[in-house]
């Protein structure tokens, strides 16, 4: 049999390239090929840790960067260090008072990287299905059926966070659970609409109880008028009173001074009738009486 690298006329190889070439190419193929299977590095990117398995024991944690991993004795399997987000199928849920509900959950997750191996160990790399999705199923329902179908609608913030709890106490430490949200809660078309109706019934009675205090507001408002009203009245009635009853005891003052000069000046009423006399004589006398505001002394010359 012919040999394939048998130089032929003219110095060249079947192949069409030089004889020199051939041996040294092949070589270096054999070389790249073999450095590709048994590169010995291995990359880790930011965000991972990788747990070095050697003959499937797992022996060392791997961290972000370069590292040396045998070939064909060494492995490396990834684990996630950052937020990871799990959303598993809506958990259909039964409330307290027996009304189902269709609950959209979603958790965020990271391995601790200190604890990798231990997660790996104990869960392998499918840890999200094997301790974190039947965990969160569980611990929601026993939450949910806690709470009856108005509380649910009322305190939604109180069931996420008692169910973030649960969760978080039912996971291992080494699996960090970073937050747990309640997306959605879909009850039945039906008990919808009986809560949307109790709760207009419930707001036509908070406005009937407000309408009501703004009555007796306005009642006591008017009432407080009315007494204001009256006391003004009264007030005014009272300094009138007073008003008239210090007149009178002016006047009657005046009249008891005035009676009391009288009494004590004699002629201060003759005075006064002749301070207020026009000097005219009256035309008609009654028969016996004097003449008006003449008083002749007794024993006086004419």
């Amino acid at each position: 049999m012919s040999n394939v690298f048998t130089q032929r006329p003219g110095g060249r190889m079947p192949s069409g390239f030089p004889n020199f070439l051939s041996v040294p190419l092949v070589i270096l193929i054999v070389i790249a090929v073999a450095i590709f299977l048994l590169w010995p590095f291995r990359t880790i990117d930011q965000g991972d840790v990788g747990v070095k398995l050697r003959w499937g024991q797992a022996v060392d944690v791997l961290y972000p960067g370069i590292n040396i991993v045998i070939p064909g004795m060494e492995r490396v399997v990834l684990l996630p260090t950052r937020s990871q987000k799990f959303s598993p199928p809506s958990l259909n849920s039964y409330s307290k008072d027996t009304q189902v509900a269709d609950v959209k959950v979603s958790v965020n997750y990271a391995v601790d990287p200190k604890k990798a191996i231990e997660v790996y160990s104990r869960y392998g790399a499918t840890f999200v299905d094997t301790i974190i999705n039947p965990n969160v199923s569980k611990r929601f329902k026993e939450v949910f059926g806690r709470y009856d179908s108005r509380e649910i609608v009322n305190k939604r913030k109180e069931l996420g966070e008692e169910v973030e709890t649960a969760i978080r106490q039912s996971i291992p430490s080494s699996i960090i659970i970073e937050t747990v949200q309640i997306e959605n809660i879909d009850f039945s078309d039906t008990y919808e609409a009986a809560i949307e109706g109790a709760a207009q019934a419930e707001a036509a009675v908070r406005k009937a109880k407000q309408e009501l205090e703004q009555k007796k507001v306005d009642a006591e408002r008017v009432v407080v008028q009315a007494t204001a009203d009256a006391t003004a009245r009264i007030t005014a009635a009272k300094a009138d009173a007073d008003a008239i009853r210090l007149k009178g005891e002016a006047e009657a003052s005046a009249i008891q001074a005035k009676a009391g000069a009288l009494r004590d000046n004699p002629g201060y009423v003759a005075l006064t009738a002749a301070e207020k006399w026009d000097g005219k004589l009256p035309t008609t006398f009654v028969p016996g009486s004097s003449v008006p505001f003449v008083t002749v002394p007794r024993g006086s010359a004419p």
